[in-house]
């Protein structure tokens, strides 16, 4: 892992003991797939994680800045670019120092092995409401951590949360999508969950309907997949004793319109 971190303008050697995204979680990150040393959709994660600094009244760095350190680093590469935010250090306690330079760390990571379909399981672990973070891709993960030793434990590849009253919200690290009666469905976040970057690109692609939906509904769905803007677009090929044995070319018509929309990701292969 190649890792670059910055105070404000400045470049640092290392996060101060007084970060508040180390203290208290008081942070947002962007995880970005990076083709040839270039961010295809930096745009939209910067949108992204500026709308989660004026939610959380977090300062925000110069984006022309971020970019060209981000381009730097990658130097022509291909990988996974995370950029990390936090407000910075400050006094201890909870109330933040809002003069404080925001502190933001750029990384770069390998790809993901390439699978063409997943295996997916229902986690214990359920989601908390707080709408006031609902959307966010905040530093605040423990949940999904948690989720995600389940599905390590099982074997699988993902796992389905939901949040307390048992509505369907996500996976632990992807936004999921059902086809219901002909119709494109995913869960809605205003409680809880990340509104993923290709979970907004899949909508702008798709009629897809923002609904409430139950366990029953992902199960008895025609197709289901994930999605992240790292992955792109997985189809889901078995969840506990249902299974989805072909892609649904409907899926495979996604993945080809991804391929072309991201030159990061490969266009579907052809069906045997």
């Amino acid at each position: 892992m190649t890792v670059r971190m910055f105070l404000g303008h400045d470049a640092v050697p290392a996060i101060a003991p007084d970060d508040r995204g180390l203290a208290y979680g008081e942070s947002l990150f962007e995880t970005m797939r990076a083709h040839r040393g270039a961010v295809p959709w930096w745009d939209a994660h910067m949108a992204r994680l500026q709308s989660g600094a004026a939610r959380l009244a977090m300062p925000f760095p110069e984006g022309a800045r971020m970019h060209a350190e981000a381009l730097k680093l990658l130097d022509g590469a291909d990988g996974v670019l995370k950029l990390q935010l936090t407000r910075g250090g400050g006094v201890r306690g909870y109330a933040p120092d809002m003069e404080a330079p925001p502190f933001w760390m750029l990384s770069v990571h390998a790809l993901p092995q390439k699978i063409d379909a997943a295996d997916v399981i229902w986690c214990q672990t359920r989601l908390a409401a707080q709408p006031l973070f609902a959307g966010l891709k905040h530093g605040n993960r423990l949940e999904q951590v948690l989720a995600a030793t389940e599905v390590r434990v099982a074997g699988a590849v993902e796992g389905l949360m939901c949040d307390a009253a048992g509505h369907v919200i996500a996976a632990t690290s992807t936004n999921v999508f059902a086809l219901i009666d002909g119709q494109w469905c995913t869960p809605g976040l205003d409680d809880c969950g990340v509104a993923g970057v290709m979970r907004g690109w899949v909508l702008a692609q798709r009629d897809a309907k923002v609904t409430m939906l139950k366990p029953a509904d992902i199960e008895q769905a025609d197709a289901v997949f994930l999605c992240n803007a790292v992955r792109g677009i997985l189809p889901v090929r078995r969840l506990g004793t249902q299974r989805w044995p072909r892609m649904h070319p409907e899926i495979r018509a996604l993945q080809s319109a991804l391929a072309q929309s991201h030159p990061g990701f490969d266009p579907p292969r052809e069906a045997s």
